[in-house]
């Protein structure tokens, strides 16, 4: 039979409570740098070399020694001669990106030059590395690059290319075992409508494509019925895992026993969370595993895994807190709150006008389909009203 959920603990709390208890995988592996964004660094990447490594011309036009364009202006222009090494009195022909002659120290772009025969008219005074491109400019052999736990970007892989690097050590992702639960859950691949009284498998998808998403590898695991000692078995195979996700029976009905489940195996840190959705959500650990209990309901689940799991892969994976994308708007509509609860409200942004959903139906999964936000209400204000400025957190 399911605990009786007798107090409450806030939702900023519970969360503290549970990275506190979280440990980050130590484990690295080598990856290709075609793999490498999304992934988190390792070990800390120094440069080996200069880039560039020669002066290159950083405009299409001449290369030139400065000194022979002083005074040289539209209404008086300096005439220099051909050359192939920029000799005083002379200028060379360059490119983005080649290399300058030796005897050259400024480039004057093409726009400011008019060949006259074998001559080139230069209309611009110009200093010394003008448009030229030093050793070294980029980055200089001997400085530290990235440091450990950066998170990579595809501009970080070319930057890591341009240092003739080709793989780099990375963090493990970690495997998050998803485990779906209950009598009332069938397979997703059914081809007929279940029976009433029967529901599609859908949160452990959801869950695993959201595990997937910020940085894990989702284990898809078979349902499990609401029997305890097939709860048991089931988390008991998934403990070679870096963080357990069970899906529904959190509870107080007699076929809710997953939180006792953990509890028996480990420890529940918390059960019942001033969240709204998600009341039910509870969190433990067992042995270095952290587990996720989140409701049956999606929505429910769905604000579980964004105020806890989320975080929790994050700490595991190595990951740095990423801030979420958050628009000012004005609400359109009154939404209600339950003092309390942090709640969070589903709306549709659109023109910076926030146009309420939902705060109650934890189970119309639709309604996060249709939203791209929530508005988050702290559980000391009651809603908010119609033509009041709101911070909306963008759902994806």
């Amino acid at each position: 039979m399911g605990t009786i959920i007798k107090e409450l603990t806030k939702a900023g709390d519970a969360r503290k409570i549970f990275q506190n208890v979280i440990s980050p995988l130590s484990a690295t592996e080598p990856i290709p740098l075609i793999d490498c964004p999304g992934r988190v660094l390792a070990s800390f990447i120094t440069s080996t070399r200069n880039v560039p490594h020669y002066r290159r011309a950083a405009m299409d036009g001449y290369a030139v020694q400065a000194s022979d364009t002083i005074g040289a202006s539209v209404t008086n222009p300096v005439m220099l001669g051909v050359s192939e090494d920029a000799e005083p009195g002379t200028c060379a022909r360059v490119h983005t990106g080649s290399n300058i002659p030796d005897s050259a120290d400024a480039v004057v772009m093409i726009e400011d030059t008019t060949p006259i025969g074998d001559m080139v008219e230069i209309r611009t005074q110009l200093h010394p590395n003008k448009h030229v491109g030093c050793i070294g400019e980029d980055m200089q052999a001997g400085e530290l690059i990235f440091k450990v736990g950066h998170l990579l970007r595809p501009c970080d892989a070319a930057v890591l290319a341009s240092l003739g690097i080709g793989e780099v050590e990375v963090y493990q992702k970690p495997v998050v075992a998803v485990i779906p639960t209950g009598d009332e859950v069938v397979p997703r691949t059914a081809s007929e409508i279940p029976p009433a009284g029967k529901v599609l498998e859908t949160n452990g998808l959801m869950v695993g494509l959201y595990v997937e998403k910020w940085g894990g590898k989702a284990r898809y695991c078979d349902i499990v019925p609401d029997k305890p000692e097939l709860i048991e078995n089931a988390i008991r195979s998934n403990l070679d895992a870096d963080m357990i996700i069970l899906c529904g029976g959190t509870s107080v009905g007699e076929r809710d026993h997953v939180p006792a489940v953990v509890g028996s195996l480990g420890e529940i840190l918390v059960h019942g969370i001033g969240l709204s959705p998600g009341k039910p959500t509870a969190l433990g650990i067992i042995g270095n595993v952290p587990v996720v209990c989140m409701p049956g309901y999606p929505v429910a689940g769905l604000v579980g895994l964004f105020a806890f799991a989320r975080p929790a892969l994050r700490k595991v994976a190595n990951i740095p807190d990423i801030p979420d994308t958050i628009i000012r708007a004005r609400m359109c509509g009154k939404i209600n709150s339950k003092e309390g609860y942090l709640t969070y409200a589903r709306v549709v942004l659109k023109d910076n006008i926030a146009h309420p959903l939902m705060t109650s139906g934890a189970g119309v999964l639709s309604s996060v389909a249709k939203a791209n936000g929530f508005v988050i209400i702290p559980e000391n204000v009651e809603g908010y009203e119609e033509g009041q400025d709101v911070d909306v957190v963008l759902i994806e």
